[in-house]
């Protein structure tokens, strides 16, 4: 019985670690890439400094990060030392680093 449960225990923890890393693996569409590339060009704005934010695609940007909205685009962004941050605004999680 012990081992039964055991084994039934950890598949189910090998399933939720798939479906954690799943859940962080966003595509972002090469022409949506495109578009906020541009659109921070033509947009610059001051790069803000997060301490203690470690900057991974999955973290979470604190609520006090002010995120900009990119004409039809889903994601919002933000440049932090002086890397455009790319966030999904109803997460707050990093999508995208664009360099």
């Amino acid at each position: 019985m012990k081992m039964r449960l055991s084994t039934a225990a950890a598949g189910f923890l090998l399933l939720a670690g798939v479906g954690t890393a799943a859940a962080q693996d966003v595509i972002i569409a090469p022409e949506q890439e495109t578009v906020i590339r541009e659109y921070v060009e033509k947009q610059p704005l001051a790069s803000v400094e997060l301490p203690g934010v470690e900057l991974n695609i999955g973290s979470t940007l604190p609520d006090t990060v002010e995120l900009h909205e990119v004409p039809d685009v889903e994601y919002r962004y933000v440049v932090v030392d002086n890397r455009t941050v790319v966030v999904d605004p109803g997460t707050r999680k990093i999508v995208k680093i664009i360099q």
